[in-house]
């Protein structure tokens, strides 16, 4: 399969059409004019178009490439008309599935898609900085995250360097709008990191605990916060593609206890890993009373989550929290190659793969994240709780 792959992608500007380099496990769907316009498009148009196709000059990606096969094979031949290939002859299977779906459209309806799909190609091609998918679009506009998508990465970034990346409400809402986007765009790898210094820090303690003192309003915002963590949490459980953890710097609370929860780690070795939910008088998040034990043992996760040890990047990476780490200095430039590199292997594969290796956990995992959950809402209504706080900030205040 992979040697026929290589080979399709090989003949693509050669054959123009003949190239649907993709899994034999998804087909996608396409959108598609049925009538009006549709007739207005000429023989010309359609062949300028299938010449067009030959000059872009990156990829367009599988799906894409599939969907261009099953238009020019409906716009020259009409609806499907051969057998169905058998199914270990998934190349062409996938083929036969994506021509056969177009159903009775009409030829002229064929070249009319076919021909404005190559016409978006070819602008995208030609735009001078390329454009975020449309997945990117819908996200909502935040100066503290940035969200982008380019050689088959989304990148999710926490952009507030000045506050070490300290989350805030809004951004616990943006980061899952961020997820849910990426788990359906094109890009096979999704990363998370952060601009500046720092990868993540914890929630804001100065402006939660305003909200703190002010009984009336705590206990009126605390169950809305423990269902937007719980959420946050649950949308590193189910996203369903390869996802990696690109540590840049110091990571602290919940930035910490969600990594059980990528598939990969990177980290730069001034990284640090650090949860001192016992000297805030809180409890264990992010799913770490089940991953963390279950990576690094039981011993080694007591000390960080029962007696906030931080652990360098190293001692991360010694004790199965991180999967490799990074000079400093060639820490961006390495990471990135790589994953470009990973960002090329067959997505449905590296899909299924994640699947066969996650699903069967992740009805525990909903369940640890909602008993976390209701355990950090007792917590946060402790007095024990909101005395350690006050004694963070107060010493922090003197620094």
């Amino acid at each position: 399969l992979e040697k026929c792959s290589v080979l399709a992608w090989r003949n693509w500007k050669q054959l123009g059409t003949r190239m649907p380099v993709c899994s034999p496990l998804q087909v996608p769907a396409l959108g598609l004019h049925v009538g009006g316009p549709a007739m207005q498009t000429s023989q010309k148009d359609f062949n300028n178009a299938v010449s067009q196709l030959k000059l872009l000059k990156e990829d367009p990606g599988n799906e894409v490439k599939l969907k261009l096969y099953a238009l020019y094979k409906q716009a020259t031949e009409g609806p499907c008309n051969v057998p169905k290939p058998g199914m270990l002859d998934f190349i062409n299977k996938t083929k036969w599935d994506a021509w056969n779906a177009l159903g009775s459209l009409s030829k002229e309806a064929a070249r009319q898609n076919y021909v404005d799909l190559v016409s978006k190609l070819s602008a995208s091609s030609e735009s001078p900085s390329p454009e975020a998918p449309a997945a990117d679009k819908k996200q909502p506009e935040s100066d503290s995250l940035v969200v982008t998508s380019g050689d088959g990465i989304t990148t999710i970034r926490l952009n507030r360097p000045t506050k070490k990346n300290a989350l805030t409400t809004q951004m616990y809402h943006d980061i899952i709008a961020a997820l849910q986007a990426a788990s359906k765009d094109e890009s096979p790898i999704t990363v998370l990191t952060g601009a500046g210094e720092d990868f993540l820090l914890e929630r804001e303690l100065n402006k939660n605990f305003k909200i703190l003192r002010i009984k009336s309003k705590f206990h009126s915002r605390l169950l809305r916060c423990r269902v937007i963590i719980m959420d946050f949490v649950n949308c590193f459980i189910d996203f369903p593609k390869p996802l990696v953890a690109v540590v840049n710097g110091p990571a602290v609370g919940i930035s910490v206890t969600i990594l059980g929860l990528f598939d990969v780690v990177y980290a730069t070795d001034r990284a640090t890993f650090h949860t001192p939910f016992s000297h805030l008088g809180q409890s264990p998040e992010g799913c770490s009373s089940y991953t963390f034990p279950k990576i690094m043992g039981s011993s080694k996760a007591a000390e960080m989550l029962l007696f906030g040890k931080k652990l360098t990047a190293q001692e991360a990476c010694a004790q199965g929290l991180v999967t490799e780490v990074f000079p400093d200095s060639t820490f961006q430039k390495e990471v990135w190659a790589r994953l470009k590199a990973y960002s090329k292997l067959p997505p449905n594969a590296m899909r299924i793969s994640k699947q066969i290796i996650r699903d069967r956990e992740k009805e525990k995992l909903h369940a640890v994240n909602a008993e976390e959950s209701n355990v950090l809402r007792e917590r946060w209504l402790s007095d024990e709780c909101m005395n350690a706080i006050a004694s963070f900030l107060s010493r922090k205040s003197k620094l």
